[in-house]
């Protein structure tokens, strides 16, 4: 059920304009700014290859591109996951959910793995990028997998944050504005962690980019890949707990 419930939800996401929008804005934003990383490594290449540690394409183009990444889908995630809950509440079809015969956790799980199929074609499509500069050299592909490893995990956050979010009301503007703030409340954290001590380190440690800048880096370290997955997995358990709840409350 949980694939059943997940291939409709991928298909839905192509029923409406949204997703071929979002498909096609984030490509040509991120395509700019590629392009434009690429004609700076051109620029400065000579110099580079002069030095004896130089940086080479990869390091150059790729943690730019997918740290850019990350900031143009931190305002994107939240539109797509606003109507996955709210949206079956608004129309009264949740009840019937309710009452066929699958769990609550089937119905999240379904509803996040379809979310999750759409980012990861997204994610397919930003990789092109980078490895489309095979065509004419070589490519670090340690750093590269590493950044879109990095970059994966941080959608399956952003996604389990914005599924929550759509599960506490019927309105699928507030989910996606409520999805956005959390989101940048960890963007917010890491600004209140620098060069501090005590609790602006705790901050700082709890957000949720300082966990994904060693990916970007060609660092994979298994704490940021655990603190991954307990956000996801906390958020995806408040999901349940909130649609459990609404279902015992009907």
């Amino acid at each position: 059920m949980i694939l059943t419930i997940a291939v409709r939800e991928f298909k839905s996401l192509f029923l409406s304009p949204l997703a071929w929008s979002i498909l096609a804005v984030v490509q040509v934003i991120l395509a700019f700014l590629f392009l434009g990383r690429v004609e700076l490594f051109q620029l400065y290449q000579s110099q580079l290859l002069a030095m004896d540690s130089g940086p080479g394409v990869t390091e150059v183009v790729v943690p730019d591109l997918l740290g850019n990444a990350a900031i143009i889908l931190l305002l994107v995630v939240p539109l797509l996951t606003m109507r996955l809950v709210s949206e079956e509440r608004r129309n009264r079809t949740l009840s019937l959910l309710f009452s066929a015969p699958i769990s609550m956790t089937e119905i999240i799980l379904g509803k996040y793995l379809g979310i999750m199929m759409f980012l990861l074609l997204l994610l397919a499509l930003i990789a092109l990028m980078p490895l489309s500069l095979l065509a004419g050299g070589g490519l670090d592909f340690g750093m590269l997998f590493s950044g879109l490893l990095g970059l994966a995990l941080l959608l399956a956050g952003f996604a389990a944050v914005g599924l929550f979010m759509s599960t506490l009301t019927q309105y699928p503007t507030v989910a996606a504005i409520g999805g956005f703030g959390v989101l940048l409340l960890f963007w917010i954290l890491d600004w209140s962690g620098e060069g501090a001590s005590g609790n602006g380190s705790l901050l700082a440690y709890l957000s949720l980019f300082n966990h994904y800048k060693p990916f970007l880096e060609g660092i994979f370290d298994s704490a940021d890949a655990v603190y991954h997955g307990l956000l996801i997995t906390t958020f995806l358990a408040f999901s349940i707990r909130r649609l459990d709840a609404d279902r015992l409350g009907g």
